[in-house]
């Protein structure tokens, strides 16, 4: 089964490698999709949108809404960004589906 949960920030950002209209300064609204592969648990979930939520909220949402992307990333173009958001929920998530699979 596969669990879906959307999110959205805005941010600002200007990409410095590239030479077109996004060098320049600009912002967006980004839509983040975090999806989850498992088996429900005995409670009949994947993984319990209350948890995730307030996962995602704290490694990625708090630390990307209404900021200065190139703070955070050097070049934040969306392929890096999905990268760090990657590398920020992986390992946490793996580890508690595992534990929900128990």
């Amino acid at each position: 089964m596969i669990l879906i949960k959307e999110f959205e920030f805005d941010a600002a950002h200007n990409l410095i490698h590239y030479h077109g209209k996004c060098e320049r300064l600009h912002g967006h609204t980004y839509k983040l999709v975090v999806k989850l592969e498992g088996e429900p648990d005995s409670e009949g979930m994947v993984f319990d949108f209350v948890e995730l939520k307030r996962i995602v909220k704290e490694r990625v949402i708090d630390k990307f809404d209404h900021t200065y992307l190139n703070e955070i990333i050097e070049q934040p173009t969306a392929e890096n960004i999905a990268v760090y958001v990657w590398d920020e929920l992986y390992d946490v998530l793996k580890e508690i589906t595992a534990d929900y699979m128990k």
